[in-house]
């Protein structure tokens, strides 16, 4: 049995019937704003549910934002919400999405979308907001990714601060530095390759995991990497300032900062028996135009391969696939298909 046969019914076409939006963006990050912004731009009215739970909402300074260099993450989206909200065909609402509910084609015909596909998103309200409730043509997630940091007690301490995730958005604040890289995770050595243009006093801790091969080891000492296999007790400190790594077996390693490597997981429970499909690391995987395996859901940003990126790539990010998706609308609206040559 699909979603479409054991969901709540729909309103009659004449009855109190939720709103019409040509698309709901699930997430108010840069991708989201972004790919809001361009649609909005196109007449289209777009509706902007966001849970005010950005990933990187410990970090302090974005840095490689033309024009916006150093401010904060929290700022970025403040003002892309207020050019987004500018317009009259733009609706924003702070709610957590709980469901998209795919209409069936008759539903999606009698609502006034001709090819047949059609979306019912619900969300509830936080902050006092209202609960929200709309029929979208198109849904595009821009959801982002939730983060699980390595099982340490203090590491969240240090996180957005002495430690990051991101080294082409942080690495130059780390510039000729003692760093760590701790990450139990296959793309580590690459990482370490990444970090070494800003310090050359780099140590990758692995925390035991056998994620580093001997050859990948070999060439990092070779630029005068070290890779410390053994188990990590905690990251350490004095105040507010991170002085280093203790093992499990007592010795403190000497480390001001660095870089930490998360496992991700994008928070998709809301599409229910729609199963999107992912690739090894769980990220939503999308084709050229954005699409995911589900027609009519697009996504975009740190929830798609390959992963986070710097906040200006996600923001362009979305006005590409924003682009796609306005003309496979297009298209939906006269019958020719999603060819877009």
């Amino acid at each position: 049995m699909s979603a479409a046969d054991h969901r709540e019914p729909l309103p009659p076409i004449d009855g109190d019937q939720p709103p019409r939006v040509g698309v709901a963006i699930v997430g108010g990050g840069p991708a989201g704003l972004s790919a809001g912004l361009q649609l909005v731009r196109a007449n289209r009215r777009i509706a902007i549910l966001d849970s005010n739970r950005p990933r990187h909402s410990a970090t302090l300074q974005s840095h490689g934002f033309l024009t916006r260099d150093g401010a904060s993450p929290l700022e970025l989206r403040r003002l892309g919400r207020e050019e987004f909200e500018a317009y009259p065909t733009a609706v924003f609402s702070q709610a957590m999405t709980r469901e998209v509910i795919p209409l069936s084609a008759d539903e999606a015909i009698a609502v006034g979308f001709p090819d047949g596909i059609g979306f019912r998103v619900r969300g509830t309200g936080i902050r006092g907001a209202a609960d929200v409730d709309y029929i979208a043509r198109r849904v595009l997630l821009a959801a982002g990714l939730t983060e699980e940091l390595p099982a340490l007690p203090m590491i969240r301490a240090y996180y957005g601060t002495a430690l990051h995730s991101c080294v082409e958005c942080d690495g130059f604040e780390k510039t000729d530095k003692p760093l760590v890289l701790i990450g139990e995770t296959s793309d580590v050595f690459a990482r370490a390759l990444l970090i070494s243009r800003f310090s050359s006093d780099l140590i990758v801790f692995t925390n035991g995991a056998d994620t580093v091969r001997p050859e990948q080891e070999a060439q990092l000492a070779s630029i005068g990497i070290r890779v410390e296999r053994r188990a990590i007790d905690d990251v350490v400190g004095e105040r507010a300032e991170m002085t280093g790594v203790r093992m499990a077996d007592g010795e403190v390693i000497p480390r001001v900062g660095g870089f930490v490597r998360p496992r991700w997981h994008a928070p998709v429970e809301f599409m229910g028996d729609l199963q999107l499909d992912r690739d090894d690391w769980g990220l939503v995987t999308v084709d050229e135009r954005g699409e995911t395996s589900v027609r009519g859901v697009y996504a975009v940003g740190d929830i798609v391969p390959p992963g986070p990126q710097q906040l200006i790539i996600a923001a362009g990010n979305g006005a590409r696939v924003a682009a796609k998706l306005n003309m496979d609308m297009i298209r939906g609206m006269l019958g020719v298909g999603l060819i877009d040559e």
